[in-house]
């Protein structure tokens, strides 16, 4: 987590000022000013989200309204997603391709409001929401509006008890279920909370006016289940859950269909589909789609304890290179070394043993099944 910019020029989220009250340790990413850990530490902090709840400032990514008639069919230009079938509230995982099937950026997509009140909120990577915020004003620019909101704040209450906590604040959160989002006033400031994350449990990010995020993020922080958590256990904890780091584990060097993203192109935009094609790299990840690929993202799990860190080589029994790390940690609730690496087709067997080379050992590891810890989605409405 790091950036070259000097800490002079580095931006600030609306929350700044709290996460040096809170003791956090402040480090560049993705030219922000952003907090890796408080006092506690990654471990307790890792753990309190997969127990109780736990607050991260998610500000520095990119949040876009767009907005008019023909929006969801532009945006069926650029996504392989079905967008033109989203109902009011829902909210959809997606990506950016580019003519090769690459993954140009990961996202979020929810609609909200019907008929001429329609509009869909988009969130996208820090580090990309520059080049993409580009990329659909000059694509679709002509057939709706791309409006940047740098005026909001994001936050993300994640654990098993966000839930408890948030609804302290307004009990209709208590509604929402997995993937679906709402409008809705907490502590005082009207808001757009969605029942989402990036740590594999129950929670929620919320969409609020820059002004008056400090004065939300206490209210939370004034619940006895909630504590302040930085992007370090963010990481730790989206890694367990299998999630994909867009810059580690995908990028444009690798496909949907290779990443294991495939239940996220709906069948309605497949080859034979009603809506199919018409993104870029449709052909070829239809392709891959029907024939396979040659290789695939998979989980590793280490048989000794020594952690196996992204840009770690992964071999066979002969000494022969597989694939590279792309993403790895010592995991806190799994309380083993865990990895993600791209292997070829014939290599991908559950159980199936490969070796990471660190420090001139080699380590074994086997084949898993993604998620390393199962998910704590929230797919039911509250009674």
């Amino acid at each position: 987590m790091s950036s070259s910019l000097p800490a002079t020029d580095l931006l600030k989220t609306p929350l700044h000022d709290l996460h040096l009250e809170l003791g956090a340790r402040m480090v560049p990413f993705a030219g922000y000013s952003m907090p890796v850990q408080y006092p506690a530490g990654l471990m307790a902090e890792h753990l309190h989200c997969r127990a109780s709840a736990a607050l991260f400032d998610v500000s520095h990514m990119g949040q876009l309204r767009l907005t008019g008639d023909d929006t969801a069919a532009a945006l069926e230009s650029l996504l392989p997603i079905d967008v033109v079938g989203m109902a009011d509230g829902q909210q959809r995982y997606g990506f950016l391709t580019d003519e090769h099937g690459g993954i140009l950026d990961d996202l979020m997509l929810t609609r909200h409001g019907a008929g001429d009140a329609t509009e869909w909120l988009l969130i996208v990577n820090a580090a990309n929401k520059e080049a993409d915020t580009a990329l659909l004003r000059s694509r679709i620019g002509g057939r709706c509006t791309v409006q940047p909101r740098p005026d909001l704040a994001l936050l993300a209450l994640q654990g098993p008890q966000a839930v408890t906590a948030l609804a302290r604040l307004n009990p209709d959160v208590a509604k929402l279920t997995f993937m679906t989002g709402a409008a809705v006033t907490l502590n005082g400031a009207p808001c757009f909370a969605t029942r989402s994350g990036y740590t594999g449990e129950d929670g929620f990010e919320i969409s609020v006016p820059a002004a008056h995020a400090e004065a939300l993020a206490r209210a939370l922080l004034a619940q006895p289940e909630v504590k302040p958590v930085g992007l370090g256990a963010r990481d730790t904890l989206r890694l367990e859950a299998g999630l994909c780091l867009h810059g580690n584990d995908i990028d444009t060097g690798t496909t949907p269909i290779e990443a294991g993203l495939t239940w996220a192109i709906q069948k309605v935009r497949r080859a034979g589909g009603a809506r199919a094609g018409g993104y870029p790299g449709a052909a070829v990840i239809d392709a891959q789609i029907a024939s396979g690929t040659t290789r695939r993202r998979v989980g590793l799990v280490g048989l000794d304890r020594a952690p196996v860190r992204a840009g770690t080589s992964i071999v066979d029994a002969a000494g022969a290179l597989l694939g590279t790390v792309t993403s790895g940690t010592l995991a806190p609730t799994a309380n083993r070394p865990i990895a993600i690496a791209y292997l070829p087709k014939d290599h991908l067997a559950l159980d199936h043993e490969v070796y990471a080379e660190v420090r001139g050992k080699r380590l074994p590891m086997r084949v898993t099944a993604l998620p390393f810890v199962p998910h704590g989605y929230v797919r039911t409405p509250a009674r």
